[in-house]
């Protein structure tokens, strides 16, 4: 699949205000047990919570090592005490939307210790959550996500900048692309996400500032992506601002609330 946009085009682009949970499922029991019940009864807690637009959770491929090429002076192998299992991605109707949804917020503080062991809740300030249109018409059959660790030399504004005037144009220029999402955080804060009976240890080094979501036509093109020049091709963009660069691969992605309505069925 070739992007019909060419280098000088810029997509579409919605902004949103969205939060990511990242997630790690309980060790005490199979990873499948756990992720199957995030996907049920524990989604149903999440979509029934009023003023969201959009509820997907982001399934992670359990092997998942890392896979951006090699770069120098940035981490690209994900620590493996640290490998997500999952993401649960909610986007709000506006900025007051998590106030509706203090009840079912409150029911899923109480769940998580069925199914999690560490929970770490990232938000992104209203608008800063961006879907690019950058394929019109050709669905998405497979999905990387990224995120990124700034250099410390990076401050915040810039880091901003970098994102959305370097990276996305250049991973837009790519011609590969079917989904592509981007988000940066406020700093972390534990008082975000104080689930009780659930760790969520993350030490300073370990802080995240923004996530990518990168769609591809078919796994093959988003291997081709990671292994065939496109990922390397980035590395001058990439090693100015950024000190790690964690690729998971996507096993799914399933849609629970889109335009705010609650689906019958989830949809991949």
């Amino acid at each position: 699949m070739t992007n019909p946009l060419t280098t000088a085009e810029k997509p579409p682009v919605t902004k949103h205000f969205s939060s990511q949970v990242l997630l790690w499922v309980r060790n005490d029991q199979p990873r499948s047990t756990g992720m199957d019940y995030w996907k049920h009864p524990h989604s149903g807690i999440i979509a029934s919570s009023p003023g969201l637009l959009e509820y997907r959770q982001i399934h992670l491929a359990e092997n998942n090592p890392g896979r951006w090429p090699v770069l120098d002076g940035v981490e690209t192998a994900i620590p493996v005490d640290r490998k997500i299992d999952g993401v649960a991605e909610v986007t709000f109707e506006s900025a007051l939307s998590p106030l509706a949804g203090r009840e079912q917020t409150a029911k899923a503080y109480a769940d998580e210790i069925n199914v999690f062991r560490r929970t770490l809740m990232y938000l992104g300030p209203p608008g800063t959550s961006r879907w690019y249109d950058v394929a019109p018409g050709h669905p998405t059959g497979s999905r990387a996500m990224l995120y990124l660790r700034r250099r410390e030399d990076e401050g915040s504004i810039a880091f901003h900048k970098f994102l959305k005037k370097q990276l996305v144009p250049a991973l837009v220029a790519t011609g590969v692309l079917t989904e592509l999402r981007t988000q940066v955080f406020l700093p972390w804060s534990e008082k975000l996400w104080d689930t009780p009976h659930v760790a969520h240890d993350n030490p300073a080094s370990e802080h995240l500032h923004a996530s990518v979501i990168v769609g591809f036509s078919d796994d093959a093109a988003r291997d081709a992506f990671f292994t065939e020049g496109a990922a390397a091709g980035l590395a001058s963009v990439l090693a100015p601002s950024v000190s790690a660069v964690h690729a998971y691969d996507v096993e799914a992605a399933l849609t629970f609330v889109r335009d705010s309505q609650i689906l019958p069925h989830y949809e991949q």
